[in-house]
């Protein structure tokens, strides 16, 4: 994980790459895909992380980029970004999610995401998907991800944010009345505890905590911020307090790290 590599050329920065464009079909694909998440996860995830890695894409070259996937779970985003050139690392704290479908993927790691266990600015690119909601400590999780990232390298974090419809996962949208309510009120109608307890590995992260964090931390640039399955003009969306912690749905931080 130690191999520097060459910043991207600043025009990449905002620029859509081939095969990514955050249009309105693109966003009714996905929420048709979310659809099958429970009964066809495989396709689901296939989709999302072909997506992904192109959106990523879109912000800086991947061929051959080290980039650290922080939660790689069954490793379908780690096998899209390096299907797009990238060498990438997983890790996860869960042995069982990484066994799940068989041995473990080449280059993955059991580790805490709050302790990345990877020197100081030795990632091209540091990415994760849908797992800061699952950290306690999340603010934590996104500092790591920054010491680990190399100045100049990208930060490419996305989380489901707690107020959003989704944001109870399976107990949505019952998690309005409350966590925990909604976790006693699956457990009910199931007769099985949540796989997303409240409070034991789901917690409440906010669109504004997350800016907060990212516009208050010195050691990056805010180069994006954005609803990560919406089309590109929903970006707005995130400069209206009150309304972005319900229609974002999941934000889309995309920070720079900085030269020291």
């Amino acid at each position: 994980m130690d191999r520097p590599a060459a910043a991207p050329a600043p025009e990449q920065d905002r620029r859509a790459a081939p095969g990514h464009r955050a249009t309105f079909g693109r966003c009714l694909r996905l929420f048709r895909a979310f659809r099958r998440e429970g009964t066809d996860p495989e396709y689901f995830y296939g989709l999302l992380a072909r997506d992904t890695a192109a959106q990523l894409g879109s912000y800086t070259s991947l061929d051959g980029a080290t980039v650290i996937d922080v939660g790689t779970g069954l490793g379908q985003f780690a096998r899209a970004l390096e299907a797009a050139g990238a060498r990438c690392t997983g890790i996860d704290h869960d042995i069982k999610e990484l066994t799940a479908l068989g041995p473990p993927a080449p280059n993955t790691l059991v580790a805490s995401a709050l302790a990345l266990p990877f020197r100081t600015g030795s990632a091209d690119v540091c990415f994760s998907s849908n797992v800061l909601e699952h950290v306690p400590d999340s603010w934590g999780m996104a500092g790591e991800m920054v010491r680990v990232t190399r100045p100049g390298g990208l930060v490419f974090l996305s989380f489901t944010n707690w107020l959003s419809p989704w944001g109870g996962h399976e107990t949505s949208p019952w998690h309005y009345l409350g966590g925990e309510r909604a976790a006693r009120r699956y457990e009910r109608r199931t007769g099985r505890p949540p796989r997303n307890r409240y409070g034991e590995s789901l917690y409440p992260v906010s669109v504004a905590a997350a800016l907060a964090w990212a516009r208050g931390n010195a050691d990056v640039e805010v180069v994006a911020a954005l609803p990560r399955y919406l089309p590109r003009w929903a970006a707005v969306i995130v400069r209206v307090p009150g309304l972005r912690e319900i229609a974002t749905w999941n934000l889309l931080l995309v920070l720079r790290k900085k030269s020291a």
